[in-house]
């Protein structure tokens, strides 16, 4: 399972990627409301990175006559969140609920 994740932590490693899918988390926009967010960048670069997420399963992509409309897929990062972050959650919450106690015991 780790190793089907690692083309997801290559996705989210570089910050153009981790900008477009915050872009999209307001809702589906196409690719050419996505390459407005990046002025700076060619739509050719902006698109090369679009592909790199769907190849990644963090974006889901329709077609609609000429128009791509790409959308956030949420299961990867729920997958990462689930191998990663969730089995520290209960690590913090008992070392937060001892620095409660502590505090207020003083």
């Amino acid at each position: 399972m780790v190793e089907d994740l690692d083309h997801v932590w290559k996705a989210f490693s570089d910050p153009t990627r981790r900008s477009i899918l915050d872009a999209l988390r307001g809702g589906p926009k196409t690719t050419t409301e996505i390459v407005k967010v990046f002025p700076d960048m060619t739509r050719h670069a902006v698109m090369k990175h679009i592909d790199v997420l769907r190849e990644a399963g963090l974006i889901n992509t329709r077609e609609e006559g000429r128009r791509r409309i790409n959308s956030i897929n949420a299961a990867p990062i729920r997958q990462i969140y689930e191998r990663w972050m969730g089995p520290f959650a209960e690590l913090w919450s008992s070392t937060l609920l001892r620095i409660k106690d502590d505090v207020e015991k003083n």
